[in-house]
């Protein structure tokens, strides 16, 4: 099992930018695609982003394209995302996670993932 921390949310206003990072600790991480995703108030748990376990394809939702970019960093076991162009819909806690298999490529689907952070608060003000 991996655990896995993340950090980085905040308090940003509309157009600004933040960088999430995860800490991972425990099996390989190297070896396992990543995920980053989000939940709003009274909202289900969504997909925002994945990256490979080479690092190599990434995918990300909609809404995010163009203003998001997930990265990793095997040698510090970290995945990040950075967040440009921030939108108060972006609002949400952000949910780092590790897929369930070894050597996959991206991942969209939150049953797909066997480990989660706790979650980082995102707060965008209009």
């Amino acid at each position: 099992q991996v655990q896995l921390v993340e950090s980085g949310g905040g308090l940003v206003q509309a157009g600004g930018s933040l960088r999430l990072s995860c800490a991972a600790s425990g099996r390989t991480f190297s070896t396992y695609a990543m995920g980053w995703f989000r939940q709003a108030p009274g909202k289900e748990r969504e997909f925002v982003a994945s990256i490979s376990w080479t690092g190599t394809s990434t995918y990300y939702t909609d809404s995010v394209k163009g203003r998001f970019t997930i990265s990793r960093d095997n040698a510090k076991n970290r995945v990040y995302l950075q967040m440009n162009s921030l939108k108060p819909e972006d609002t949400a806690v952000y949910y780092c996670a590790a897929a369930l298999s070894p050597y996959s490529g991206t991942k969209t689907f939150p049953w797909e993932y066997g480990s989660w952070g706790q979650g980082t608060q995102v707060t965008v003000s209009s």
